[in-house]
């Protein structure tokens, strides 16, 4: 009685049939898109922090990044209903630590003052969201991406996935060096034996990272293929089995051996030390006015198009949009991610966004909130058992993000390859988004194209006022030295 109580009541928040999905689809798809996120966790404070592991400001960062992601997950749950994960976004991550260090050196402030000083901008940020967000502002910017820009976001996101997968999420380090990584190091060498010199004894946990990468792919399609939702999930649990027998068997590293002098108690005080509501505005103002409001723009524009690219790819892989590319409560996500920005800059983190690897998720199955809310809790819960999530390796991660990342590109055969006003927004964003690493400004190199071509071949009428004006931005964003 209680549990159908209990199913009632998710049905009534979620509509969950309405979604056509299920409780324990959804369950399964946030814990789909937890381990493929996971790694923020601890990533995000190593840089934000210079990698000083174990001190006061990392604890707190780690903290911060738990709290502030959860509470924006919780807000994409219960007032978007929609099943995208939110965290500290990379790249904005190591942008804010640049930004850090700058002022350090400017103002000859401690590293840590100069911290609490960046999170003023973080939290301008956020708040110039809420105000956007409040007046539909964000809203109308994304209805001003055209249609043929749109339909190219999502191949894009797949290719960057794929990219991240088979490029950057797994680094070998050894005594020759590193990180060596799998596409440009393993498969880019001219020979095995030139791999096995350059890397050292790191070349055989490169072979069982190969390895373990394209087992873990292979079971996610067969699995998907066979009609069974928990395809990614069952793939990386499958995968991270045979990269922890692996570590043990031939390379004679316990992969457990972490947990043994693993804290479980959650550093509170090191955050309310360092990073909790800790903001140092006497020292943002040294910075001086003109790069406060520069950086505060940056920022803005950094992440609004991130986020605007992530929830319309993935929700148009989900079936999520109308015809004309629009999805359904997009003014609540948006202001989802604003909040999850100021809950980042009064816990002490970086820009809270909606992360690329909520794809996976949605990809397992997940349609509403509860997919949000589920990962929400595992990142609360990381607070206490972050060293178990720490176990889970980057390339069993790896077959879920370029798994995702073919799906995706199948949104390609949406685009009129005939018509070159598509075509070349397309294009642009297709391979500026792997290499930049940025989907927002793979999105400012599709709308300059595409209003480039409608002005100078008389259609400059189809065009709108508002994408003149996110043209003319991404412009001075790109060129105007400051």
């Amino acid at each position: 009685m209680k549990k159908r109580k209990e199913g009632e009541n998710m049905e009534k928040i979620f509509k969950l049939k309405e979604n056509g999905t299920s409780v324990r689809t959804e369950i399964l798809a946030g814990l789909t898109t937890f381990m493929t996120m996971a790694y923020i966790i601890a990533l995000n404070p190593n840089l934000l922090t210079n990698f000083d592991v174990g001190s006061s400001l990392w604890n707190g960062v780690f903290m911060a990044t738990c709290i502030a992601s959860a509470i924006a997950m919780f807000c994409m749950a219960f007032l978007a209903n929609k099943p995208f994960a939110l965290a500290p976004g990379m790249g904005l991550n190591s942008f804010f630590a640049v930004v850090t260090a700058n002022i350090a050196a400017l103002t000859g402030m401690s590293y840590v003052a100069s911290f609490q000083a960046a999170l003023v901008i973080i939290l301008l940020e956020g708040i110039v969201f809420i105000i956007l967000s409040i007046l539909n502002i964000r809203e109308k910017i994304v209805d001003a991406i055209p249609l043929g820009v749109r339909l190219g976001i999502a191949p894009a996101i797949g290719l960057m996935l794929m990219n991240i997968g088979l490029g950057s999420n797994v680094g070998i380090y050894s005594e020759t060096g590193g990180p060596f990584y799998v596409m440009r190091d393993f498969f880019g060498a001219l020979t095995p034996s030139v791999a096995k010199t350059s890397m050292g004894s790191g070349y055989s946990a490169m072979i069982l990272t190969v390895v373990t990468m394209f087992v873990g792919l292979f079971v996610m399609v067969i699995l998907a293929k066979k009609g069974i939702k928990a395809a990614v999930l069952l793939g990386m649990l499958v995968a991270s089995v045979i990269y922890w027998a692996g570590q043990a068997l031939f390379l004679g590293v316990n992969p457990f051996a972490s947990l043994s002098a693993a804290s479980f108690v959650p550093p509170f005080a090191d955050m309310v030390e360092t990073t909790f509501f800790k903001f140092n505005f006497s020292g943002f103002l040294e910075i001086g006015w003109f790069t406060a409001v520069t950086l505060v723009i940056t920022f803005c524009m950094i992440d609004m198009f991130d986020t605007i690219g992530t929830l319309v790819g993935t929700a148009s892989r989900a079936g999520m949009v109308d015809q004309e590319g629009n999805m359904p409560n997009m003014k609540e996500a948006l202001m989802s991610d604003a909040i999850g920005t100021i809950a980042g800059a009064c816990t002490g983190t970086s820009t809270v966004t909606t992360f690329v690897e909520s794809a996976s998720g949605v990809e397992a199955g997940g349609r509403t909130g509860l997919t949000a809310l589920t990962t929400g809790i595992l990142f609360l819960a990381c607070m206490f058992i972050a060293p178990i999530a720490a176990i889970i390796p980057a390339a069993a991660t790896s077959a879920a993000l370029i798994y995702v990342g073919v799906l995706m590109l199948m949104g390609l055969k949406n685009v009129d390859f005939d018509d070159m006003d598509q075509m070349l927004p397309v294009s642009l964003m297709l391979i500026g988004m792997p290499i930049s690493g940025s989907i927002g400004h793979a999105i400012g190199l599709g709308l300059i194209s595409y209003t480039v071509i409608k002005v100078f071949t008389g259609k400059a009428k189809d065009v709108s006022v508002l994408t003149y004006v996110i043209s003319v931005l991404f412009l001075v964003k790109f060129f105007v030295v400051v």
